[in-house]
């Protein structure tokens, strides 16, 4: 392969993980462009899991064998099962050696110096003729490898393919730390700082979407919107360190209860108001949910409880055509809630359907400025 292709073959790959927007398309990228640059028929990339001494295969491309997923589940390999990894990995990286690849054939010898050699033994099992392992670093430490076979017939990888895949991983290696920076930004756009929990721009996203489903395939959509009680009291007199503390307890009883749904999203909107999206469980088991919510936070060390409001397109709530419309009733919901001071969730549309004085108030035109009733329902904007 001259010199001109390859640069080429370097740029495309380069140019296929800078246009990933997911990990799994990054690393999809990273297999099919080694696997086209060195005219292999399958390539793989995988992780070295540290904590578990395991190589974890995070894609397979090109011609996977019988039982080879394009994104495992779980396929893992001891690292003690490759002696050549325990090498770059404990001695000659930490000698300061430079992490050159290397090739294997499925004619090498499957028994050497007393041990069984995957590698051979595994191109034999599924059909390969060869292949090139080159080791990816990433941040100075080893990441993982990236690895090309070829079938049999075909000659095999030499040494300047090998010099060839080390480039390859170094660009791969580059193209994860892009992917990695990316989602590091998009989990801190879309997380609660204090709680771990996902923020108010998650939720006005997951939400127009889930209205989506519903208007499209009638997904029952379910709002849970909390105002965590006592909080003020407890700054002003334990401090602000034991309120946050209080969110943060808060915030893991809504994620636990949360977790009783399936997909459902936890969130903190701000301040002490937090919620519940659930796409797809009827309005009964949210509403459980709800009652579970409220007896745990009343078990909390500090605070007063938690008021609850339910809006779920499961009940005679009307047409919801839009985000804002089920969160006005939820947030309608709690704040009859907050003012009963009830102890378990209201719920929209249960006392009376349309009439119900808490779809009455959501569906009210807002107040004049400077005057009217107290409004505390958010709206957004319209979607």
């Amino acid at each position: 392969m001259g010199e001109d292709v390859r640069l080429r073959a370097v740029v495309m790959l380069a140019q296929g993980m800078a246009a990933a927007q997911s990990p799994r398309e990054s690393w999809r990228a990273a297999a099919l462009g080694a696997c086209h640059a060195l005219s292999g028929n399958f390539a793989a990339l995988s992780v070295w899991e540290r904590e578990r001494g395991r190589l974890r295969v995070l894609v397979n491309v090109g011609e996977r064998a019988a039982g080879e997923a394009e994104f495992p589940e779980d396929e893992t390999y001891p690292v003690h099962q490759f002696p050549e990894i325990t090498e770059f990995l404990h001695e000659r990286w930490a000698a300061g050696g430079e992490p050159d690849a290397w090739v294997e054939t499925a004619a090498g010898p499957v028994e050497r110096s007393g041990y069984c050699h995957q590698r051979v033994a595994a191109l034999r099992r599924r059909g390969r003729g060869c292949c090139v392992v080159a080791p990816v670093v990433l941040h100075g430490r080893a990441w993982g490898e990236l690895y090309v076979a070829r079938p049999p017939g075909v000659p095999v990888f030499g040494p300047q393919d090998a010099d060839f895949a080390t480039v390859l991983a170094s660009v791969a290696a580059a193209g994860v730390a892009q992917t990695e920076r990316l989602e590091e930004a998009r989990r801190l756009a879309f997380t609660d700082a204090l709680t771990g929990l996902a923020n108010r721009r998650a939720v006005d996203i997951r939400l127009d979407e889930a209205i989506e489903r519903h208007r499209g395939g009638g997904a029952v959509v379910s709002l849970v919107v909390c105002d965590l009680n006592g909080l003020k009291k407890v700054n002003d007199t334990l401090g602000h360190a034991v309120g946050d503390r209080l969110l943060e307890r808060f915030g893991s009883v809504l994620s636990l209860c949360g977790a009783m749904l399936p997909g459902a999203l936890a969130a903190r909107l701000g301040g002490d108001e937090f919620c519940l999206l659930a796409v797809g469980p009827p309005a009964d088991e949210v509403v459980r949910v709800g009652d579970e919510l409220c007896s745990r936070a009343a078990e909390l060390e500090f605070g007063d409880g938690v008021a609850v409001g339910i809006a779920s397109t499961g009940d005679p709530i009307g047409e919801v055509r839009s985000a804002r419309r089920l969160f006005r009733l939820a947030d309608a919901a709690q704040y009859k809630a907050k003012a009963l001071r009830a102890v378990r969730p209201v719920v929209a549309g249960r006392d009376g359907g349309l009439d119900d004085p808490v779809v009455r108030l959501a569906d009210a035109p807002p107040p004049a400025a400077g005057g009217g009733e107290r409004r505390r329902i958010r709206g957004g904007r319209e979607r």
